[in-house]
């Protein structure tokens, strides 16, 4: 080794000791911001969860006895009735209802409420809370448009896209725009359709549409045409049936067997947890799969799938198993055991599918196992499988009533899937609408700083044909802002890939083992250590994405046959 003279040796060491100060600064830099996005994002959620807002509705005769159960009774003091009338509730207190307004049971209660004016204060309620978030969300969007600018990028969403499919935010809002424009003269149809609904059933000619409207009128259609009723289709998805589902759809397309386990003391972190290993007859053991998915107090009421610890090769003849765990929200007691909504059955398909990702996927480095693929590719496996909750050759292999265990008839699916159909282009404009606010929320940020309601506001009068509300913020509980920041967009160009994927390769046999094979080896076993565009070019063949500015983009062509959208 040639030796160092002195002089050389001190002016090296010291510009390595101005490295290590400098690292050293540069990582106290960084952490700032980032423990700052932890503690925000926390809080956000967290306000979800402590204030769900509520309204107290009077008197009780306004909610008719099938939304009983999403309210609890209160009382009130009538007029002129004494303090000490005690003895006499029910002739001095006036009994009303207390609605938490809650996302998931507002929907269910603005679905069957049919006094227009108890649908409005639940709604405005429910899309005014929780107020704390406002100024949450805007420290998060100004402390991760810091964090970005000392990263060297515009934006945010420019920091969070430039490793993805689309590589920009100007790919994503190209994108985002072209299908807000496909999907609008549909959308404004079904408006203008349930637009006449409501006036023929009110009586009232000029009435218009308000946003309070929407979910009472369009079930109320979708009902009417296809005799719908909730409480039936549910009787046929016991929550246990639509576990061995789950069973049925590995087993047929991987040759896979789905069991339980024992848990070792102090492995579970409750009681209701289930743990599943997935064993295939000649590989041994693939993976472990923990489910959790009953409501309980304190439970957050998100669903989503989580790796607990994801699979790498260890040695040339040993491979760490992936443990993963998918947790849901689905309400029941011991005297009324779970029954899902067909939207649960849907959401659990969903997260099976991420399951299915990170338990099938055989990488070399967990850091690629499984779901950790680039952010608009994520969600793809997740929405294909939610394809199969729609099938009849899939739901009749588990879908049995609880009772009788007759199955599904073929008939109630059919009318399922076109109730479905009925206003999907509202739906596809809707969750559009989700991505261009968070893709503008987190976008390039004026001097001045941004004003988020009036944003929301201006977005949805420019691509939806519904009003806004003046004062309400739902996104204020929109959890995706913070967990998927300027990612939002991945879902709809995962509904275009699923698309694609199920009608050039599942749907003709959507169970067969030949499908499941090429699922499993061209595109889940891959995980994040293969280019998305490959594996969906050799999975479902060329045309699935094109190219755009840089980026990459679905091919909007399936999605647009499906929902028979105009001009495609």
């Amino acid at each position: 080794m040639k030796r160092i003279g002195l002089p050389i040796f001190y002016e090296w060491t010291w510009r390595r000791v101005e490295s290590i100060f400098a690292l050293k600064n540069w990582i106290e830099l960084m952490s700032l911001p980032l423990t700052l996005f932890s503690c925000l994002g926390s809080k956000y959620n967290e306000n979800i969860i402590t204030d769900p807002g509520h309204v107290d509705i009077f008197p009780a005769s306004k909610i008719p006895k099938k939304l009983h159960h999403l309210v609890s009774p209160i009382y009130r003091n009538l007029p002129g009735s004494s303090k000490g009338s005690w003895g006499l509730r029910d002739k001095t207190k006036e009994k009303g209802f207390r609605l938490a307004t809650e996302s998931s049971t507002l929907q269910g209660f603005l679905q069957c409420a049919p006094d227009a004016g108890v649908r409005k204060v639940a709604y405005v309620q429910g899309n005014s809370v929780p107020h704390a978030n406002l100024e949450v969300l805007d420290k998060l969007i100004a402390t991760r448009h810091e964090f970005a600018q000392l990263m060297g990028h515009k934006s945010y969403a420019e920091f969070a896209l430039h490793s993805t499919m689309a590589a920009s935010p100007e790919v994503v809002m190209s994108f985002l725009l072209e299908m807000s424009k496909v999907v609008r003269p549909k959308a404004d149809q079904e408006f203008e359709t349930i637009q006449d609904f409501k006036r023929e059933n009110s009586g009232d000619q000029d009435g218009g549409l308000d946003p309070w409207d929407e979910a009472y009128f369009t079930w109320l259609m979708k009902s009417a045409k296809y005799k719908l009723d909730s409480s039936v289709i549910a009787s046929y998805f016991p929550l246990q049936q639509c576990i061995e589902g789950l069973k049925v759809l590995v087993e047929s397309l991987f040759g896979v067997t789905f069991h339980g386990v024992p848990l070792a003391p102090g492995e579970s972190w409750h009681p209701d947890v289930m743990k599943i290993v997935l064993h295939h007859p000649t590989e041994g053991d693939l993976g472990y799969l923990y489910l959790d998915l009953k409501s309980r107090k304190g439970k957050h009421p998100i669903c989503a799938h989580f790796a607990i610890r994801g699979g790498r090769r260890v040695s040339e003849t040993e491979y760490q198993l992936p443990v993963v765990a998918l947790v849901c929200n689905f309400s029941g007691s011991s005297l009324a055991p779970v029954r899902l909504n067909h939207s649960e059955v849907e959401t659990l398909f969903h997260e099976f599918g991420h399951a299915l990702h990170s338990l099938l996927s055989r990488t070399e480095y967990q850091h690629f196992s499984g779901t950790r693929v680039v952010l608009d590719f994520a969600e793809t496996p997740s929405n294909l499988f939610e394809s199969y909750a729609w099938d009849y050759r899939v739901l009749k292999t588990f879908a049995k009533h609880y009772s009788t265990g007759d199955i599904i008839p073929k008939e109630l699916v059919e009318s399922m899937v076109g109730a479905k159909k009925m206003f999907a282009a509202t739906e596809l404009q809707r969750q559009i609408l989700y991505a261009l606010v968070d893709q503008t929320l987190f976008g390039e940020q004026p001097s001045t700083g941004i004003d988020t309601m009036a944003i929301v506001a201006d977005l949805k009068r420019q691509h939806t044909s519904w009003t806004h509300v003046d004062g309400t913020h739902w996104h204020t509980r929109f959890s995706h802002l913070t967990n998927y920041g300027a990612g939002y967009y991945s879902y709809l160009y995962a509904k275009c890939f699923a698309t694609s994927i199920w009608q050039r390769m599942c749907q003709e046999d959507p169970l067969s083992l030949d499908t499941g094979l090429a699922l499993r080896t061209k595109f889940l076993q891959h995980g994040g250590a293969k280019d998305p565009a490959d594996i969906l070019n050799d999975l479902a063949g060329s045309g699935i994405v094109r190219s755009c500015h840089g980026g990459i983009i679905p091919d909007i062509t399936s999605l647009c046959k499906e929902m028979e959208l105009l001009k495609c």
